[in-house]
């Protein structure tokens, strides 16, 4: 069977909850609760004074400036604290103690934005529509017919000067001279030879037979002439341009490729030089040309013969 509590554990317990009254009563006790309330209130009022905030999205992908710096060398190992970006690795040094770089000044770039295009034609229009009112106005002030001048107003006509004999005398002798000097430079035009081109392709008949004789001259007294000093050694080809005359003599002769080897050169123009006169122009030639010029090759074989072809 329970038993009932003796009146010894009543008093204990009576005890105890007075203890306990009496300590939450004491002022230190009241101290500490208060101090631990003004430290919850400012706990909380701090995080509610606090705001969170997301970042802004668009921010995120705004461009962002970089700045590069384009330098004009180059160094083989890299620096060990670069200061900027640039093109190249460039280990630079300087003689100041001060943040200064070397730079380039450039001619500033104009900034091209959406409109221009429009404006710059809107102006280029009103220009030219001006430009145009100013050359009507012109036109119209050059139209205008000054009035006729009363008769009472109009001036007396000047008097021609005096012209003394020898004035004309003067006149006439640098006429004279200027209409002989005209003459003259008409004459030479005109006693000027008749030159006619055949180049290495000239088919026309007239030409094609004289220069037919021309060559098989040439390859005739080439080969009774070939040079000794070439004999066996030297070989080449060159191509010259000749120009004959009328009665078969020899007017020029010019290298217009050499064979490399002077030699042979020198002996060409000797060789052609040798087999003139030529023959006469015949009729048909000599009708409308005073010099025939053509331009032919010379081969000098390996059998120690001269060789003449278009």
């Amino acid at each position: 069977m329970s038993q009932l509590p003796t009146t010894t554990s009543w008093r204990r317990s009576i005890e105890v909850s007075a203890a306990l009254r009496d300590r939450y009563q004491s002022p230190l006790a009241a101290r500490r609760l208060w101090l631990a309330v003004a430290v919850s209130l400012l706990l909380h009022g701090g995080l509610l004074a606090v705001h969170f905030s997301f970042p802004d999205a668009s921010r995120a992908f705004q461009e962002r400036a970089l700045d590069i710096i384009l330098v004009n060398s180059r160094s083989p190992r890299k620096p060990a604290d670069a200061q900027v970006l640039a093109q190249a690795s460039l280990d630079g040094g300087g003689n100041t103690e001060q943040d200064h770089r070397a730079t380039t000044p450039l001619p500033p770039a104009a900034r091209h934005q959406d409109g221009d295009d429009l404006e710059q034609s809107q102006r280029r229009i009103q220009e030219l529509e001006a430009h145009q009112q100013r050359l009507a106005a012109k036109a119209r002030s050059r139209t205008v017919v000054a009035p006729t001048p009363a008769k009472e107003e109009q001036l007396a006509p000047m008097p021609a000067p005096s012209v003394s004999g020898r004035d004309l005398a003067h006149s006439a002798l640098a006429m004279a001279r200027l209409e002989g000097a005209i003459d003259k430079k008409l004459n030479d035009y005109n006693q000027r030879p008749r030159k006619t081109f055949i180049g290495t392709r000239a088919s026309e008949y007239r030409f094609a037979q004289y220069i037919e004789a021309w060559r098989s001259k040439v390859e005739r007294v080439g080969t009774l002439n070939y040079p000794e000093e070439a004999r066996g050694k030297l070989y080449g080809k060159l191509v010259m341009t000749v120009s004959i005359k009328s009665d078969g003599s020899l007017a020029s002769i010019e290298i217009n490729r050499s064979s490399g080897h002077p030699i042979l050169d020198d002996a060409a123009r000797r060789i052609v030089t040798m087999a003139a006169p030529y023959g006469d122009f015949p009729p048909a030639i000599r009708e409308d040309t005073d010099i025939l010029v053509f331009t032919r090759s010379l081969r000098f074989t390996q059998s120690d013969s001269l060789e003449s072809k278009k």
